[in-house]
């Protein structure tokens, strides 16, 4: 059975239900399944050596996850080859095409966890009531090793960018 952890989280002051287990930094990052776009489908193993920051959005078209995209976009060219940005969502790969093509998008790359939401509940963020993935941030070092983890306690709020970016700059 899946674990299902309740008094954690809330949307915009409700409380909601989040599915999978709590990691933490120092845990093994599970594996996932992700659609790169329709056909496409990709893994952990797909950015194997690669240190990589992993930011999970409710929805592209919302304006605190629009914020963040474009904040780790912006961020990318500093970080250099050795880092990779994932954005993961529970939009549809069409979705996240047009929406990076519009907002100019070009240095994270977004994945979806509409199928079967194996990332959600792989690392705990899939929310039960409304089976979107709630926001949080993981970075894993080039051994497939979570180096830093936030799960936000609301939805609505931004994670902090700044400790996000230190954890990968200290991978380096």
């Amino acid at each position: 059975m899946t674990q299902e952890r309740t008094g954690v989280a809330t949307f915009k002051g409700n409380p909601i239900t989040l599915v999978g287990p709590k990691l933490a930094a120092g845990d093994a990052a599970p594996d996932f399944t992700l659609n790169k776009n329709l056909l496409e489908e990709v893994s952990l193993q797909d950015y194997a050596g690669k240190i990589k920051l992993i930011s999970v959005v409710p929805s592209l078209d919302t304006g605190v996850c629009d914020a963040q995209t474009r904040r780790f976009n912006s961020e990318a060219a500093g970080l250099g080859e050795e880092v990779v940005i994932l954005t993961i969502s529970m939009d549809l790969p069409f979705a996240q095409a047009r929406w990076c093509g519009a907002a100019g998008i070009d240095s994270v790359i977004t994945l979806s966890d509409y199928k079967n939401a194996s990332f959600g509940t792989a690392y705990g963020v899939l929310i039960k009531e409304f089976r979107l993935d709630m926001r949080s941030i993981f970075v894993v070092d080039k051994h497939d090793k979570l180096a830093y983890v936030e799960y936000l306690s609301e939805m609505a709020e931004h994670p902090d960018y700044e400790a996000a970016i230190a954890a990968v700059k200290n991978l380096l």
